[in-house]
């Protein structure tokens, strides 16, 4: 799909491109604790004798946990394991009170699937690409250091010590920035209709750590390697720019790749040196003594697949199929809070297209305008339902709904009762009509004379001058058959 390239001294480069994404499951509970996970609570003020690692205290799986990682994973079209396993990740850190992490090394809980991504909001399923995912595991993180409350300590905050992970790890199937952005961003779109996870990368509740490496064409793969916890799509795909371009330099001055963990700064849009990359042997994962293995039957299974959502490429065709063009279709189903918005205007009683014309233009408008969500939207689906049928019945203009849709923005007030009080609506009265157009032939001999003369452009003129002289209020169609009838009588 992409023909991303980067122009070295020595010829083009491909880019290969994998992304290890870690997605926080939306749970009140962390993986193997009780513990809160509310954002921004005060450090050290969600920890569970668990969390800690004091002595004797055993982990208990969090079922919810593992409802939504499968959950995910059916939304993928991912193999499900019905038997899995936990495994002992072990590194020391300070933010790492175990001194290992419970993850899943060789039986993860969700095996391969995929995600369909596209670059061309227009022709989605023309240009559209099949990225595989390997697998998805669950896991628990680790807590966070501090390093800027004091001049020469850091300090250690243990809240989001044990707080349960998808990691979500794909085939090295992307080819370019545009790609990974586009992945990442299906993904979370994804992710959030499913109700997995929230994505909020601000958060830091969806991460990523991005898998690099560059090769002429038809030559093997190249050295990679991964930045870690990169928190924005901008970021990734800035990431992989500079990552790229850094080992194509590197290449073609003679010297290799290693083989390392980087991080990457937004400020500068670098990334830099962490560490050299460890290797499962490193870890030295092995079973975890304490759990048992994970055992699916199929009510779970099936309960699971049943509380799925219709997902955004489903959503989108029902939205093709009842007339809506690809692109109004993408942009109405890129997220799962404008496609339940839009969903509810359809049950509402609108037409399909005018709706979705009308939402991805004067709604999303006005909602980015005032730095509002779909959520505190001032109009609601059936107001909004309301507006659309007094311009589909020729009550409104298009030009009166717009004024009334402000009005409703401002007042909260539906559209019935901003046409009744503030008396917008269209007339057709052509006795009304006719009598402003004779006041403005009246007025205007001269153009008049010019408009029979053969300047049918003047005709736009007369348009104007009627709409000015009814304050908008009359119909488009009428004012342009009396103008018709009446300029050429003479």
């Amino acid at each position: 799909m992409s023909d991303y390239r980067i122009q070295g001294a020595t010829g083009e480069w491909e880019v290969v491109i994998g992304l290890e994404v870690h997605a926080q499951v939306t749970s009140n509970a962390k993986l193997f604790s009780g513990s809160s996970t509310t954002f921004g609570a005060e450090p050290n003020t969600q920890v569970s004798l668990v969390d800690a690692a004091m002595p004797g205290m055993l982990p208990v799986p969090n079922a919810e946990c593992i409802r939504q990682a499968v959950r995910t994973g059916m939304a993928i079209d991912a193999q499900i394991n019905t038997w899995s396993r936990f495994d002992r990740k072990n590194y020391f850190y300070a933010d790492l009170p175990q001194g290992y992490q419970i993850s899943q090394l060789y039986h993860p809980l969700v095996g391969e699937g995929a995600i369909d991504i596209s670059l061309d909001e227009k022709n989605p399923d023309a240009s559209g690409k099949r990225i595989g995912v390997e697998r998805i595991h669950v896991e628990q993180d680790a807590g966070k250091l501090m390093h800027d409350q004091h001049p020469t300590r850091s300090y250690v905050d243990l809240n989001r010590s044990g707080v349960a992970l998808m990691e979500i790890v794909s085939r090295p199937d992307m080819a370019s920035p545009a790609e990974a952005g586009a992945y990442l961003r299906k993904l979370r779109s994804i992710l959030r209709y499913v109700g997995s996870c929230d994505g909020n990368m601000e958060e830091g509740s969806m991460r990523a750590d991005v898998n690099v490496s560059v090769r002429k064409a038809g030559e093997p793969l190249g050295t990679r390697t991964e930045t870690k916890n990169v928190n924005s799509v901008r970021f990734v795909m800035a990431a992989i720019e500079h990552e790229a371009n850094r080992q194509v330099d590197v290449l073609e001055s003679g010297g290799r790749i290693v083989q390392e963990t980087r991080l990457f700064d937004p400020d500068k849009g670098v990334t830099r040196s962490m560490r050299s990359k460890e290797d499962a042997h490193d870890y030295r994962y092995f079973p975890d003594p304490d759990l048992l293995p994970l055992v699916l039957d199929d009510a779970f299974l099936e309960a699971c697949r049943a509380s799925l959502p219709e997902l955004p490429d489903a959503k989108r065709r029902r939205y093709e199929a009842a007339g809506i063009t690809p692109y109004n279709a993408t942009v109405l189903t890129a997220e799962v809070e404008s496609a339940r918005w839009f969903d509810a205007l359809l049950e509402a009683g609108a037409a399909a297209p005018q709706a979705a014309n009308w939402t991805t233009s004067e709604l999303f408008g006005a909602l980015n305008r005032t730095g509002r969500g779909f959520a505190d939207s001032p109009v609601t689906p059936v107001q909004a339902a309301e507006l659309l049928a007094l311009v589909a019945d020729g009550t409104l203009s298009n030009s009166l709904a717009k004024q009334v849709f402000e009005i409703m923005l401002e007042t909260g007030d539906g559209a019935i009762k901003v046409v009744e009080d503030r008396g917008l609506k269209q007339t057709s009265d052509t006795g009304a009509i006719d009598a402003a157009i004779t006041a403005i032939i009246a007025a205007n001999a001269d153009k008049v004379a010019d408009y029979r003369g053969g300047k049918d452009k003047l005709f736009g003129f007369f348009v104007g001058q009627t709409m000015k002289a009814m304050a908008g209020k009359a119909n488009p169609g009428v004012v342009n058959e009396r103008l018709k009838a009446m300029l050429d009588q003479g």
